[in-house]
């Protein structure tokens, strides 16, 4: 069979038209509303290792570092707290963090319920369910992050109610003024996945509730040894690995915005990891199970605002410097302040987060390998808003957290009878035993 010039070319015209790329070539200017796969399934992923972060991570954590008698009280708490703030989120937390900006404080309500979601986030390519999440991921572990200021003392119900209003009060609003385009995004302040937003807030919050609630009975004549430093290795390795979902996540792409913030997170925890046990080698003569798993989370903590922003060289300095400002914070709030910061949960996340927040405005300077400045910025305003942001934001968790704490407690008493305490809140609260010591 002969064909034509002509023929041949109507054949080669009509199979390019229907094939593949070209048919996505013509329909193109029409999509403007598609996810991207990679990124989405990126986002999934880093959704499950935050949520690891808690459950276990955390709890297991928290848990190694109490007496047995109140382990599990701790894995209770981490769970509860889990449940009551991801409903909260999905009724109105989320459009209270995220909802479209109305005056700069909080978002509208058009998301309740997450109702009315798009079928991609505003300035990401993912689906805007894929990132309320995400978020929800952390709004859940921040106010988990605080149990450790109360551990071994605060009563349960306590707990719940204050961690449920605390996530709508505090952590919400604080989340849309910095990552929802609220007032201190338009000032400039930057963090990257959570030194102010997760880490401050936090930090804060528990040192005002610590105040609130009184010292364990006996501490600090009588010595509180962690009942099992394994555990607490254990749980410090899960947030590390649970950590690169946190910041990685947090770049809302399968980018190198996200294997940099990666890089960085996991050499700061490196590097802090180190410093903190060389210090316990020259204060008290060992390095110890419990320091190398502190000084991680503390490397961790301080590196989070500026993950995104730095170099790998930069992190190594912020790990150092986390390691070091952390470690003698610790000293300071327990022998100097006698404050019964029970796991450190500011010297340890708040110090670190604000330290982090502060030295983002140095090492994001290009000169450093950073990101550089934004083209109205500098290092003298970049740190002016940076510590505008913590500030503004460790002020309003104190305040914030004074009042709901006594507020609940009216209904809820705060603390356990001297009774509870002694015999452990894991049967004076739930009448149950971690471990058979028969």
């Amino acid at each position: 069979m002969k064909y034509s010039v002509k023929s041949i070319g109507l054949l080669l015209a009509a199979g390019w038209a229907i094939s593949p790329i070209h048919a996505q070539q013509a329909i193109d200017p029409a999509i403007t509303d598609v996810a991207n796969s990679g990124d989405t399934s990126w986002i999934l992923t880093a959704s499950a290792l935050v949520l690891l972060m808690t459950l276990p991570g955390l709890a297991l954590f928290y848990g190694g570092l109490v007496r047995s008698k109140n382990f599990l009280s701790v894995l209770i708490q981490c769970m509860a707290v889990v449940g009551i703030c991801s409903v909260l989120w999905v009724v109105v937390g989320y459009t209270l963090a995220f909802g479209g900006v109305t005056n700069g404080v909080l978002g509208n309500g058009l998301n309740w319920m997450f109702n009315n979601l798009g079928n991609v986030r505003q300035d990401t390519a993912i689906p805007e369910s894929a990132f309320a999440m995400f978020q929800m991921t952390f709004a859940v572990i921040t106010p988990a992050l605080m149990i450790g200021a109360w551990v071994e003392r605060a009563r349960f119900g306590w707990v719940v109610a204050f961690c449920a209003l605390w996530s709508l009060v505090v952590y919400a609003p604080v989340a849309h003024w910095v990552w929802g385009d609220g007032w201190l995004s338009n000032l400039g302040v930057l963090d990257f996945a959570g030194g102010i937003v997760v880490h401050t807030t936090a930090g804060v919050s528990a040192l005002v509730v610590a105040i609130m609630l009184g010292k364990r009975m006996g501490w600090p004549r009588t010595l509180m040894l962690p009942h099992s430093p394994a555990l607490t290795v254990a749980g410090a390795a899960m947030l590390w690995v649970g950590w690169f979902g946190f910041n990685g996540g947090s770049a809302l792409a399968a980018t190198d915005d996200a294997s940099s913030a990666i890089i960085n997170t996991h050499i700061a925890a490196s590097m802090a990891a180190l410093v903190w046990i060389l210090i316990e080698k020259f204060k008290v003569g060992k390095p110890t199970a419990v320091g190398v798993a502190t000084g991680a989370i503390a490397g961790l903590a301080t590196i989070t605002p500026a993950a995104g922003y730095v170099g790998p060289g930069a992190s190594i300095i912020i790990g150092a410097a986390a390691a070091i400002v952390c470690f003698f914070a610790v000293g300071l709030v327990k022998n100097g302040f006698k404050i019964d910061d029970s796991l450190d949960v500011f010297a340890v996340h708040g110090v670190g987060g604000m330290l982090g927040s502060l030295l983002l405005a140095l090492f994001i300077g290009s000169g450093f390998g950073g990101t550089g400045y934004a083209e109205d910025m500098a290092f003298g305003s970049q740190f002016v808003a940076q510590l505008i942001g913590v500030g503004a934001v460790a002020i309003w968790s104190a305040v914030a957290t004074a009042i709901l704490g006594f507020g609940i407690s009216f209904i809820l008493p705060m603390r356990v009878s001297e009774d509870d305490e002694r015999d452990g809140l894991d049967i004076s609260n739930h009448g149950e035993r971690a471990w058979d010591l028969d």
